[in-house]
């Protein structure tokens, strides 16, 4: 039986693994480094439900990364939190020179942080960055996120993502290849997706061997290219029934192995025109761990129905 079972839980969360690592909870600081991306760059319009922060829009904006640190320490600090995860999060954060990046990656080493996370895209992954980050691990942690969203590569075309499946499998084979903790973030809803690239997504994500998935569910933020096709009824959201199905059906088949970040997007509270179906974050994860429950069912259920193990390490329930 797979650990987490054992201790009571249906899938691998963030949280528990955190504390039997760290010995004690540790929250993430999202960082604005003031990072822009390759997507958006020369006219081009980035992702279609990209909006202007970037996902970005918890950061603290306007001062340096250092202040930021300590003006979201001093928060958790007074909630008896002392061990944190610098994440830099907005837009592509590896899309600099390595001088560059490593002036930026160096402001984030305190004695509070265990770990820095990088969130970027496949196409800013070089080896010269990464040569950078394996001299940052020297002195701390180093984890990569890195958005996949779905392996319909069509859909990825459509979403206009700049990049191809074979480019997510080709910069996060690289990544692997150094050892480094990869998480992977996906779209379960995305327009014209159907289960079956839901299922695909797991799957690839598995084969990868990425250590962490954040799913996210589909918002649609205002003044952005999405925003403007739903307004006019060009895309259609499917329902949170769909959703929840969708994402049993993904942590069905994904490797027990791999930790999960997150269930569900946690939308902007200013400009959001479509988020989570006007239902709380909570209360969609909620009902998601319920739908578990009722189908006696778990991350990794139907894994080794498809993946064929050259170890022991797993074994049927």
């Amino acid at each position: 039986m797979y650990d987490f079972l054992q201790e009571g839980y249906r899938y691998r969360k963030l949280s528990v693994e955190l504390k039997k690592k760290y010995g004690e909870k540790v929250y993430r600081l999202p960082i604005n480094a003031g990072f822009s991306c390759p997507n958006r760059e020369d006219g081009k319009p980035g992702c279609l439900f990209c909006d202007e922060t970037g996902s970005g829009f918890t950061t603290i904006k306007g001062i340096d990364i250092k202040s930021q640190i300590a003006e979201m320490k001093e928060r958790y600090f007074k909630r008896g939190i002392k061990k944190f995860i610098a994440y830099f999060q907005n837009y592509s954060n590896t899309y600099a020179s390595p001088e560059v990046l490593k002036e930026i990656y160096y402001q984030a080493i305190d004695k509070d942080i265990v770990q820095i996370s990088i969130s970027t895209r496949p196409d800013c992954v070089s080896d010269e960055i990464l040569d950078l980050l394996e001299q940052l691990r020297n002195k701390i942690e180093v984890s990569i996120e890195m958005g996949l969203q779905t392996a319909n590569y069509h859909t990825l075309v459509k979403m206009n993502r700049g990049h191809t499946l074979a480019e997510y499998i080709n910069a996060a084979m690289k990544i692997k290849n150094r050892d480094f903790e990869l998480v992977s973030h996906v779209i379960l809803n995305l327009p014209e997706d159907n289960m079956l690239d839901v299922i695909e997504t797991a799957k690839i994500l598995s084969v990868l061997g990425v250590d962490g998935v954040k799913i996210h569910s589909l918002y649609i933020v205002e003044n952005t290219i999405l925003g403007k096709m739903y307004k006019k009824e060009k895309i259609k959201i499917g329902t949170l029934e769909d959703y929840i199905e969708r994402t049993v059906r993904f942590l069905e088949y994904l490797s027990p192995e791999i930790v999960i970040h997150r269930l569900v997007a946690d939308p902007p509270k200013e400009g959001t025109i479509f988020g989570n179906w006007n239902k709380p974050k909570i209360q969609i994860i909620n009902l998601i761990e319920k739908a578990l429950e009722e189908k006696n069912t778990y991350q990794g259920k139907r894994f080794l129905s498809w993946y064929t193990p050259k170890t022991e390490k797993f074994k049927k329930q």
